[in-house]
C-alpha cells in the first residue's frame, strides 16, 4: 500500500467530478466540432452527434462500473490489465495516453486563436506555449487546488455557453441549419464521427484521479452521470443553434466559431461579441487544465507499474502531485503544437479514444465473466446491452475514423505495435508490475 509520502491525496468530492468531468470536456463545445461540417454539413453532422451521444451515454453508464469498483489513477489501464493481464495492460495505456497528450496540444491552439481574435498582434504560437507553462504550474500546487480552480473556470464556462445560447436564440432560423444540409452523402455522417466525438472526448479522465476521491465508490458514479447529462445539454444546444444563425462553410475550418457567429449575428465591434471572445478562454482554460491533469495521473500510474521509467511516478513530497509526469506530457504537448494542425491532432487524439472505449467495454465483458464476485457499488444498467450498443458505435467509429485518415491511422498503429514490440523484447510482460494499488487489486 503506498504510504503518505508516496501516495495520492484523498480529498476530492462530487462536485469537484462534475467540475473535472464538464471541464475536461467542455472546450469541444468552444471549437474542433465545427470542423465536422467541413465533411458532412448541418444535417449530417447532427446525424453523427447523435450517434456518438448515444455512444458515450452507453459508454459512460459502462464504464463507470468499473471506475467504481477499481478506483486506480491508471483509468482504463488498469481495468485492461486486471481483464487481460501485462499486453492489455499495454494497448489500453497507449491508447490513453496518445488521448490525453494531444488534446491539450489542440486546445492550446485554440486558446491561441481565441486570444489572436481579440488582439491580432500576439501569434497563436505564444499563447499556446505560454498555456502550458501555466498550467502545468498550477496543478504542480495540489489535486485541490487544482479542483478548485477546475470548479470556478467549469461553472464560468458553463454561463456562457447558456449565455451564448440566449443570444444567439432569437436569430435561429430553420432554413438557415438546413442549407445544404447533407453536400457530402451519408458517406459524410462517417466522416464526421470523429469531431462529434469531440463534443464528448476525456470525460472518462475522471477515472484518472479516482485514488484522489473521497468514497470514489459512491462519488464517481455521480460526478459521471451529472456531468454527462450537462454535456449533452450543452453540446446539442450549442451545436443546433449555431448552424442555424450563420453559413456553415464560413464556420468550419476554424478555431473560433462561436465568437465568430456571433460577431456575425450581432456585428464584430459588439460589446457582447468582445464579452463573449474574453470569458471564452474560461471553456478552453478549463479543459485545457483537465486534460493536464488526466496525462500527468496516466503518465504517473504506467510508470509506477513499470511501463514507463519510474522517475515519472515520482510525486513532490510537499504538494503530493507527479511532478515529472507533468512536466514529460507537456514537453510532448509543446513539440505536436509546433506541426500547427489542429483537426490532425484532434483526430489522433480521438484515434487513441476510440481504442481504448473499445477495450474498456471487452474489459467490462471479461470481469464479468472471470470476477463475478467483484464489488461493484455501479453496475451497468440494461446489461449486456448498454456495454454491447458502446462497443459497437465505438468499432464503427474506428472504422470511419481509419477509412477518411489512414495516413494518421498508420502512425497511430505503428507507434504502437513499434512500442508494444520493444516491450515485449525487453522481456517486461513476464515481469510483475511494481504497482502496489493495482497488484492488490488483483
Amino acid at each position: 500500500m503506498q504510504n503518505a509520502e508516496t501516495g495520492l491525496k484523498k480529498v476530492l468530492r462530487p462536485i469537484h467530478l462534475w467540475a473535472i468531468a464538464v471541464g475536461l470536456v467542455i472546450s469541444g463545445e468552444y471549437f474542433g466540432w465545427n470542423y465536422g461540417w467541413a465533411v458532412s454539413g448541418t444535417v449530417g453532422f447532427l446525424v453523427a452527434t447523435l450517434l456518438i451521444t448515444v455512444l458515450y451515454v452507453t459508454f459512460i453508464f459502462s464504464f463507470t462500473e468499473l471506475s467504481a469498483s477499481i478506483p486506480h489513477a491508471g483509468g482504463p489501464f488498469a481495468y485492461a490489465y486486471r481483464a487481460f493481464g501485462p499486453i492489455g495492460g499495454f494497448v489500453s495505456g497507449y491508447a490513453t495516453l496518445v488521448e490525453f497528450l494531444f488534446a491539450p496540444p489542440a486546445i492550446a491552439f485554440a486558446l491561441g486563436s481565441y486570444v489572436h481574435f481579440l488582439y491580432p498582434s500576439i501569434p497563436v504560437l505564444y499563447t499556446a506555449l505560454a498555456s502550458y507553462l501555466v498550467f502545468i504550474g498550477i496543478n504542480l500546487l495540489g489535486i485541490k487546488e487544482s479542483a478548485i480552480f477546475s470548479l470556478v473556470v467549469t461553472l464560468l464556462a458553463v454561463g456562457e455557453l447558456l449565455l451564448y445560447m440566449g443570444l444567439v436564440a432569437p436569430h435561429f432560423k430553420v432554413a438557415t441549419f438546413l442549407a445544404d444540409p447533407l453536400p457530402f452523402g451519408y458517406a459524410g455522417i462517417f466522416a464526421a464521427l470523429p469531431f462529434a466525438i469531440w463534443f464528448y472526448l476525456a470525460i472518462e479522465g475522471v477515472a484518472m484521479v479516482a485514488e484522489e476521491v473521497k468514497d470514489p465508490k459512491r462519488n464517481i458514479p455521480k460526478g459521471y452521470i451529472y456531468g454527462l447529462a450537462t454535456l449533452v445539454l450543452l453540446a446539442l444546444g450549442v451545436m443546433v443553434l449555431t448552424g442555424g444563425v450563420a453559413n456553415w462553410q464560413r464556420l468550419s475550418n476554424i478555431d473560433y466559431p462561436l465568437p465568430e457567429a456571433l460577431g456575425l449575428v450581432m456585428g464584430r465591434d459588439s460589446n457582447w461579441t468582445h464579452l463573449f471572445a474574453s470569458i471564452g478562454l474560461f471553456g478552453l482554460i478549463a479543459s485545457f487544465h483537465g486534460c493536464v491533469i488526466g496525462y500527468s495521473r496516466q503518465v504517473f500510474a504506467l510508470a509506477r507499474s513499470g511501463y514507463l521509467p519510474t522517475f515519472l511516478a515520482d510525486v513532490n513530497k510537499r504538494f503530493r502531485t507527479p511532478h515529472w509526469a507533468l512536466v514529460a506530457g507537456g514537453l510532448v504537448g509543446c513539440l505536436a503544437l509546433l506541426t500547427g494542425t489542429t483537426d490532425q491532432v484532434i483526430i489522433l487524439s480521438v484515434l487513441g479514444a476510440v481504442v481504448m472505449y473499445i477495450i474498456s467495454m471487452i474489459s467490462l465483458f471479461n470481469l464479468r465473466r472471470k470476477e463475478p464476485q467483484l464489488e461493484r457499488p455501479f453496475t451497468a444498467p440494461f446489461y449486456p446491452w448498454f456495454p454491447a450498443i458502446a462497443l459497437l458505435l465505438s468499432v464503427v467509429s474506428l472504422v470511419a475514423i481509419v477509412y477518411y485518415n489512414f495516413m494518421l491511422s498508420i502512425i497511430f498503429f505503428a507507434g504502437l505495435f513499434l512500442m508494444l514490440g520493444v516491450y515485449l523484447l525487453l522481456g517486461r510482460h513476464r515481469h510483475k508490475i511494481s504497482d502496489d494499488a493495482l497488484l492488490e487489486a488483483r
